[in-house]
């Protein structure tokens, strides 16, 4: 007969082993006290990239926190949401922002359920790229506090492109320092 304690722990095990088992991205995280629904952030962003492809400027910006950050691609580009909105208003205005298609997302939170974080990979009119971002709850909704994308390179086209942007990074580092 197995005593109680080891059935426990056997179960335990398989659990943590088991591919089936709960892994990070489900659907729902438990995170302590707090249950975070990833459909909720994964609506956001969708929604949020949605906005930008109708050039819906209030919503997209609406999505964001109000002291949120964009880093765009090029390394010049870090925008608070205030100078985002600036550079952002002729693309929007024209009736044509930018067009992003989730191929890939993860997103995981923190424990007291009021924070998230996640990747993704986009079908871009740059091709491949890579967001990455934080969320956080406030006033009960989900909102973008910081926003990350990245031109996604091959690794074995890495060096065609640090020569291609040589001279760029040598002035803006001679800028920097």
């Amino acid at each position: 007969m197995i005593k109680p304690s080891l059935l426990l722990l056997m179960i335990v095990t398989y659990s943590c082993n088991n591919p089936s088992a709960e892994n990070e991205n489900s659907a729902t995280e438990n995170t302590g006290s707090q249950t975070v629904s990833k459909e909720e952030i994964n609506k956001v962003l969708e929604d949020w990239h949605a906005a930008a492809a109708q050039a819906n400027f209030e919503e997209y910006f609406g999505l964001m926190s109000g002291d949120g950050i964009f880093i765009g691609t090029d390394a010049t580009e870090n925008w608070q949401n205030k100078e985002f909105r600036e550079f952002a208003k002729p693309y929007f205005d024209k009736g044509k922002a930018w067009s992003f298609t989730t191929l890939e997302r993860n997103i995981y939170a923190s424990e007291n359920g009021e924070t998230a974080w996640f990747d993704e990979l986009l079908d871009t009119q740059m091709g491949i790229c890579r967001g990455s971002g934080v969320l956080e709850k406030i006033q009960n909704a989900w909102k973008i506090k910081h926003y990350v994308l990245s031109i996604a390179i091959p690794n074995e086209n890495v060096d065609e492109i640090t020569q291609i942007k040589k001279e760029f990074d040598s002035t803006l580092i001679s800028k920097l320092q």
